[in-house]
């Protein structure tokens, strides 16, 4: 074979022959890796060779360490020549895998890290999964051992090839054997932190999601772990149960998820991944105690910073270090100004400090990977059975216990930011802990009776009493509320949140988020005590202030107090009433918000008319007195304006552009015409949309296209329990009356007075195309 190496590539005259001498080697070597002819590895060149090409080649002698390497590792080896020569290799490697790290992950080019690329390109990358895997692929009696030194060598190898020649990770994720075999390596908890590591950004560019059942051993592997190791496993299992496109799942349209559900017939890999973890015992208790303990219960300064030095060394965690000594230096130098002594004590102050900012920093880290897991499970198809155990293990308690103290602790002026981002970056991991953590209060308490364990005992008799004062029956839930498993405390979870939320500046990125997670207790069957609950704290002034005064510019945060104003009021004529006191001379302003933007708007429109509708129905003194004063249902109640807000809303959107976000326009616009409907004034709606397109000079524009949006309804929501039970617990309109109203506006009869074609003139006609993903 050295022969066959040699071929071609005999000495050349001068620094040319020598150039081209070198560029043959380097052409037949990637050649035969991705052909699997030839020449393959580094090891089938000849020694003299290689010798002769290294220094103008600048290959740093990596292939001949790559030859003794090959050579000491053979099946009857005993290893232990490799780890001094893995000693050699590895600081040539880490140093560029450093300045890759540092330099923000910049696009990596193979010139830029050339040590790491002829690591690659001469078979390192190979031949160490080779080194890692012997001791499984040898029959032998006598198993092979490895030096966990040795391991943790190869592995770190790996990991800086990884981050600097690009493919090599996508070709380690496509060996399906070595990546279960890396999880076997996590039973040590020498070789954990490494092992982890690297299993995660192979997981990253991994095309097909593993399945966790294949894990030899999960469940006691999982039990093997202690704390700390289990909050990193939650990093990998991250990506083992999200589903693919879950980060920008509001973006996605209805028409291509809906597509995909019809390929994927059975659960996905993430929904049986769910299920797998599910099923181990004692896995749900132990993330709930991990996401509850306080700071001074984790381990001793000691192993914690012990355990930091190997994240030091290991780069992908060298920033959190770079942080927390960065904030230690100023803790130091706080400390020496503060003090009057000499500098004696101002070292104890930072030896005593410095531990404790790390430990804290330690603990949210742990804490944001154990969160998205549990927020994940709420969402899944297991949702009823998850809640049930973090119900009983407590979670809700343990998270309003740490409030104050860690999740939304007062930080000094030296944050806990990573390198190269600022303290109200998203990526601070104090940010990232806020979020997450409102993000599963969010999951917590949508439509689930669960929601009450928000609250404290004194709170829940607070509810109580509201119904009682309103002489209305009290909600089972809050009846049934294990009492044993509420917060502790003066205030529980929701209060708290409340208080921080008003506190919140007004460019806060929190606000979408607080506002989503108080929206997610008052959905689903509209409770009055609820909603008088959060009035009492003063949250509808909070969130007027924020559409009206704040001079609030972001969308996102603009829909979020919509959509949470909708749900506050709906139904409720206190609600109305405050509203009407404190918006007094600023309608105006909020109409303008409302209207300039109906895709953000829609659920407060909705609310409005819904609530119009049955104050209107009530002989009640207090509603006559309310409805004659209150500017926003007068405004409602013009047939001018529920006529220009149905044209608008059935105008903004198309079945191609649907999504899980504006597909509310759709259900509002339903909505009015449903009223109607009671009313018995649907051809009169219907005819009014048909002169107002004429007026447009467009006939049959928006009829047309309501009759298609209709059409994907139908499609979209009869099959979907969930949305179809959210729909009427939201509306207070059976779901039969729902899907009646729409089997009636798309009746093919021309002569019926409630059909959208009774509408369409024949030359306009065009409601048989065929919607389809484009």
């Amino acid at each position: 074979m050295a022969a066959v190496a040699g071929g071609g590539t005999g000495p050349g005259t001068g620094t040319a022959g020598a150039r081209a001498a070198t560029t043959n080697i380097l052409a037949q070597l990637r050649h035969g890796q991705l052909s699997g002819r030839g020449l393959t590895r580094g090891a089938q060149i000849t020694e003299a060779l290689l010798k002769e090409r290294d220094k103008q080649a600048k290959w740093n002698g990596i292939p001949l360490l790559l030859q003794k390497l090959y050579e000491h590792s053979h099946p009857n080896s005993d290893f232990s020549q490799c780890q001094s020569i893995l000693k050699e290799i590895s600081p040539l490697l880490s140093m560029e895998a450093m300045v890759y790290v540092t330099e923000d992950r910049k696009a990596a080019q193979e010139s830029s890290f050339p040590n790491t690329y002829t690591f690659d390109l001469f078979g390192g990358v190979d031949l160490l999964v080779e080194i890692l895997m012997r001791p499984t692929l040898i029959t032998q009696k006598k198993k092979q051992k490895i030096s966990d030194d040795l391991i943790k060598d190869c592995l770190s190898i790996l990991y800086n090839t990884c981050i600097c020649t690009e493919g090599v990770t996508r070709r380690l994720a496509e060996r399906n054997d070595f990546v279960l075999f890396l999880f076997t390596l996590m039973t040590n908890k020498k070789t954990f932190l490494q092992t982890a590591t690297l299993i995660e950004d192979i997981l990253g560019v991994k095309k097909e999601m593993i399945q966790l059942d294949d894990i030899p051993n999960l469940a006691s592997l999982v039990s093997s772990f202690d704390q700390q190791q289990l909050a990193n496993f939650c990093r990998i299992l991250a990506v083992t149960i999200s589903e693919l496109d879950t980060g920008s799942d509001d973006k996605h349209t209805l028409l291509a998820k809906n597509a995909q559900q019809k390929k994927n017939l059975g659960p996905s890999r993430a929904e049986i991944n769910q299920a797998t973890l599910l099923n181990i015992p004692g896995f749900i208790e132990r993330l709930c105690k991990l996401a509850t303990r306080k700071v001074s219960e984790t381990t001793g300064t000691s192993s914690f910073l012990q355990e930091l030095e190997e994240w030091y060394t290991w780069l992908d965690n060298a920033l959190v270090l770079d942080a927390l000594m960065r904030v230690a230096n100023e803790e130091a130098e706080q400390s020496s100004t503060e003090s009057s002594d000499e500098s004696g004590l101002a070292n104890t102050s930072t030896r005593t400090q410095l531990p404790q900012s790390m430990k804290i920093m330690h603990e949210i880290m742990y804490k944001l990977e154990v969160l998205y897991v549990l927020c994940v499970l709420l969402m899944g198809r297991q949702r009823n059975q998850v809640h049930k155990m973090i119900a009983e293990f407590r979670l809700i308690p343990g998270l309003n216990n740490l409030f104050d103290k860690l999740i939304w602790r007062k930080h000094s002026a030296s944050a806990l930011v990573l390198h190269g981002h600022n303290q109200n970056c998203d990526c601070s991991p104090d940010i990232t802990l806020k979020i997450q953590f409102l993000r599963l209060l969010q999951s917590f308490s949508d439509h689930h009776e669960n929601k009450y364990l928000l609250l404290n005992s004194q709170e829940l008799n607070e509810l109580s009493a509201i119904s009682h004062k309103a002489n209305i029956p009290e909600v089972d839930a809050v009846v049934n509320t294990d009492r044993s498993l509420v917060c502790d405390g003066k205030r529980g979870l929701l209060t708290r949140l409340l208080q921080v939320m008003k506190k919140e500046p007004a460019e806060s990125s929190f606000r979408f988020w607080q506002a989503r997670a108080v929206e997610s207790f008052l959905r689903g069957t509209t409770s009055y005590a609820d909603q008088m609950f959060l009035l009492k704290r003063g949250l509808l002034e909070h969130i007027l202030y924020c559409i009206v005064d704040s001079e609030c510019k972001s969308r996102d945060v603009l829909q979020s107090y919509f959509d949470l104003l909708g749900e506050l009021m709906k139904f409720n004529i206190d609600a109305f009433k405050r509203f009407n006191k404190y918006i007094n001379t600023d309608e105006k302003i909020f109409l303008n918000q409302i209207n300039s933007s109906l895709v953000d708007s829609n659920m407060l429109v909705r609310c409005i008319t819904l609530s119009l509708d049955r104050f209107e129905n009530q002989s009640d003194a207090k509603v006559a007195e309310v409805l004659s004063e209150c500017r926003l249902l007068s405004y409602m109640s013009q047939m001018s304006m529920r006529m220009s807000f149905l044209f608008r809303l059935i105008n903004i959107i198309h079945v191609q552009t649907l999504t899980q976000e504006n597909v509310s326009c759709l259900n509002t616009s339903l909505v009015i015409l449903m009223l109607a409907r009671r009313k018995e004034k649907l051809p009169f709606y219907l005819r009014t949309l048909q002169q107002m397109e004429y007026t447009e000079k467009y006939p049959g524009f928006i009829l047309n296209n309501f009759h298609s949006l209709l059409r994907f309804w139908q499609q979209h929501y009869l099959n979907k329990d969930k949305d179809s039970t959210c729909l009427e617990n939201s509306s207070c309109i059976s779901f039969t009356y729902w899907k009646e109203t729409v089997s009636i506006l798309l009746s093919p009869d021309r002569t019926s007075p409630c059909a959208i074609v009774s509408y369409i003139d024949e030359a306009y006609m065009d409601i048989d195309r065929d919607f389809s993903e484009e």
